[in-house]
């Protein structure tokens, strides 16, 4: 299969557009093309005019670790070009750095997650090129977490860095038909344009969303495999709590835990309280010591979430209720846990950072509530997965 930026590669006729055209690339470590060259790289010896680069969260190079650690800008040492951080002193695109280009090429490789703040930068460079009337092309890359969709929709009010809009946790959509929502739902006027890819079957086995032929690069430091991919619409949850989601590890956010807590009670509990939610992984319990990060230097008790075993279950897999099932079963075992995190989360101060992440309370008054099932929590995010099911039917391309 090929890649957005594969076919504009290969094909003269799609990049005839941009002849004499001003071009500026968005893009991070894993914007790469079939044979592992950069797409910067790769545009320039294809003759295209890159004028600027711009880079998400993590920077351009992909070296900044956390949250909230911001990117400069600086000067591209091989091409002399201007590289505009959009996760630094500004995360929207500003009026100087727009005028350096016509065109906005986005190569981006996302993992399928509201959270993920690549979806709300392209929202912001999408408000930015209807302002400044310049164009945009989406290189489209796959879904890697498929097009199953889980969580609740992100509710009116709570949009931030990382809610760009009123859909669900696991959105199951490709950037570029991303765009094409974000134009519709937020009535933007804006040159759009998607090079599609070629031969990508969603939720296909083996790969189940990601091509296993293609080799895959964190597009951020965290995000080092397809499992947590797979998991991350759930793990990411544990950025807004007291338990280690696994960074100063080498395997972040496909796993939880905390030196003060017993992993093998807690996935027997988990298996009590909502056996239903936990078919399509396969949950161990093991140890380990965080390098940096939470819980720094001590050993913790840990759930391990494999999404990559021969017990994965791609269509029955749901990672937002798995870690629903962890974090309740934590909070009937050790009723007086400190579990929420309060610290500010991606720019919003006033707001405990689990509900920020959910996009409302619904989430933590669930887990908070030792009266509350299972189907509690089913009755209020079963109607926003059907919602969103039919919102982005539309805008689907694949």
């Amino acid at each position: 299969m090929n890649f957005g930026i594969d076919r504009l590669l290969a094909d003269p006729e799609l990049r005839r557009p941009l002849a004499g055209k001003r071009v500026a690339l968005l893009a991070h470590p894993a914007s790469v093309t079939r044979d592992l060259t950069h797409s910067l790289d790769a545009l320039v010896a294809a003759g295209v005019e890159v004028s600027a680069m711009f880079g998400p969260q993590h920077g351009v190079r992909g070296d900044l670790q956390d949250n909230m650690m911001e990117s400069p800008d600086f000067v591209d040492p091989t091409y002399g070009v201007p590289v505009f951080s959009l996760y630094g002193e500004v995360r929207r695109p500003t009026a100087q750095s727009m005028a350096t280009f016509d065109v906005m090429l986005v190569d981006l490789q996302d993992v399928g997650c509201r959270i993920y703040t690549f979806v709300t930068t392209l929202l912001y460079v999408l408000e930015a090129a209807a302002r400044y009337e310049k164009a945009v092309w989406v290189l489209d890359r796959p879904n890697p977490a498929g097009r199953p969709v889980e969580g609740t929709l992100l509710q009116h009010g709570w949009e931030s860095f990382v809610g760009a809009g009123p859909m669900v946790m696991r959105h199951g959509m490709t950037l570029g038909e991303m765009g094409h929502w974000f134009i519709d739902h937020f009535g933007l006027n804006v040159d759009y344009r998607v090079i599609e890819m070629e031969g990508w079957v969603p939720d296909a086995a083996p790969g189940h969303g990601w091509p296993p032929e293609r080799p895959w690069i964190n597009p951020s430091p965290n995000a080092p495999n397809v499992n947590m991919a797979r998991a991350y619409a759930g793990t990411v949850m544990l950025e807004g709590t007291t338990l280690s989601e696994g960074r100063g590890t080498t395997r972040p956010l496909e796993l939880f835990g905390a030196p003060d807590i017993d992993a093998r009670a807690v996935i027997g509990e988990m298996h009590r309280i909502a056996p239903e939610w936990l078919v399509g992984c396969t949950l161990r319990d093991f140890w380990f010591q965080p390098t940096f990060h939470k819980h720094s230097g001590q050993l913790c008790s840990g759930v391990f979430i494999h999404a990559d075993a021969p017990g994965y279950d791609h269509a029955a897999f749901r990672p937002w209720r798995v870690q629903a099932a962890g974090l309740k079963a934590i909070r009937s075992l050790y009723p007086e846990y400190q579990l929420w995190r309060d610290f500010p989360y991606e720019y919003v101060f006033d707001r405990l950072a689990i509900d920020v992440i959910n996009g409302g309370r619904a989430l933590r008054d669930w887990v908070d509530d030792a009266a509350a099932t299972p189907a509690d929590l089913d009755a209020i995010a079963l109607p926003d997965e059907a919602a969103w099911e039919e919102t982005r039917r539309p805008f689907l391309i694949y």
